[in-house]
């Protein structure tokens, strides 16, 4: 079973979010709802969603102060859908971080279709050469594919968890390079976990005993005391192979 790519609509009219969920959820995407700004921070930073589908027209604030907040710390993509159809309101959503801006109506397969360009942007962005262009890494017996969500070892699936998922996921886009504990955190949970290591050192507890074979010495995310975690690079495999 893949994992699916979870959805945050913020949407204060119930019929519209009800009706985007379900075209979401038709389409395999899992989908969490917020009708109002202040539920929005919340579910940003508790829920750690792969995209947002904003309105902008939210009961207690402007809808482009959640692009603000968000571009803060993340770049998380964001897709706004809003019934604002003047051209200074889409330039400046864009201009502050949107990824996208469809006005209402919307036809729902070109919802479909931007969600799913932008998260193969997302995907593609900051990832290494070999990532960016296939959408798998591979290290030694250990596979990313990140268009299916899923990781194999010894080509069997590894079950994990969503965030499992995409710890291991964000680690394998930046192979070879030490990522701080803080950088993960924000990536994944925003600025309100800061300093809060335990959810990772749960969460990397568990990764371990799925993908490596003796945890206790881990050949392919290594700890660098103090700091963070890094993901093995697949040519320190193949180096390792050839001085066999």
């Amino acid at each position: 079973m893949s994992i699916k790519d979870k959805i945050l609509i913020i949407e204060d009219e119930k019929s519209i979010s009800h009706f985007i969920s379900t075209i979401l959820s038709v389409n395999n995407f899992d989908t969490i709802t917020a009708k109002s700004g202040a539920e929005a921070y919340t579910m940003i930073t508790s829920h750690c969603p792969d995209l947002i589908v904003l309105d902008l027209g939210l009961p207690d604030m402007d809808g482009l102060k959640i692009i603000e907040f968000v571009r803060e710390w993340s770049q998380l993509p964001i897709i706004v859908v809003s019934a604002r159809t003047l051209e200074r309101d889409k330039v400046e959503a864009l201009e502050l971080g949107a990824d996208d801006y469809i006005t209402k109506p919307f036809g729902t397969n070109e919802l479909i279709a931007r969600i799913k360009t932008a998260l193969r942007h997302a995907r593609a962005r900051n990832s290494n050469e070999s990532v960016a262009n296939t959408g798998i890494f591979k290290a030694g017996d250990l596979v990313i594919d990140y268009n299916k969500r899923q990781i194999y070892i010894n080509g069997e699936n590894v079950h994990l968890t969503q965030n499992e998922y995409k710890i291991v996921s964000l680690l394998g886009k930046c192979a070879g390079k030490v990522l701080t504990y803080d950088y993960i955190l924000k990536e994944l949970w925003g600025p309100a976990t800061k300093g809060n290591n335990q959810i990772l050192r749960v969460n990397m507890a568990n990764i371990r005993r799925k993908i490596e074979k003796n945890p206790a010495e881990p050949k392919y995310i290594f700890t660098e005391v103090g700091v963070g975690y890094r993901m093995v690079e697949s040519s320190e495999f193949e180096q390792e192979n050839e001085s066999k």
